[in-house]
């Protein structure tokens, strides 16, 4: 099961798990009320999986790809890794499974405050248009993921601030309704 909480504002490590003392950990209904949706998978039968088939269908993720984030593997590792995790937002939902290794993605909550959600190998996740977020890699510095889009993938990510887009409006809409 996906775990989350309230991160502490210390400048330290960002692959470090950054918890508040004491801890203010997040539920998935927190997570909802955010827009981010979450599944437990089974990641060695990602190929062959009917479960991801059926969120793909339901949801109409039409497009995949794998990427794997590690100092072997992606080219411009540092410059992606610092891109990566400055605060942005998309036109379209981001939509992250991951197939091996673990990481963080962070998102603001109603208050702007930052909530971590640990992802390990299993974990997919859906961030809706709009919210501000971020990703890094934890300690482990590795991670294997599926990425899946609606349609043609958009690699666009607008950092803040980005207010003037209709995505951010409309976000900010879903929050005020779900307050």
């Amino acid at each position: 099961m996906v775990e989350a909480w309230y991160m502490d504002e210390s400048a330290d490590d960002q692959r470090k798990p950054h918890r508040l003392e004491p801890d203010r950990p997040v539920g998935l209904e927190q997570l909802r009320q955010l827009g981010v949706f979450y599944w437990k998978l089974d990641a060695d039968k990602y190929e062959n999986d009917p479960e991801l088939e059926k969120i793909r269908k339901e949801r109409n993720y039409s497009w995949t790809d794998i990427i794997t984030i590690s100092k072997d593997k992606l080219p411009n590792y540092e410059e992606k890794i610092k891109m990566f995790y400055e605060e942005h937002l998309h036109l379209d939902d981001e939509i992250r499974y991951i197939l091996d290794g673990s990481g963080y993605f962070d998102v603001r909550d109603k208050e702007d405050k930052w909530i971590r959600i640990f992802m390990e190998k299993g974990d997919m996740i859906t961030l809706p248009a709009g919210i501000y977020h971020r990703f890094t890699l934890d300690e482990k510095n590795y991670v294997k993921a599926m990425r899946l889009f609606v349609g043609e993938p958009v690699w666009t990510a607008y950092n803040r601030p980005a207010d003037h887009f209709d995505a951010r409006g409309q976000y900010v809409k879903f929050l005020a309704q779900t307050a």
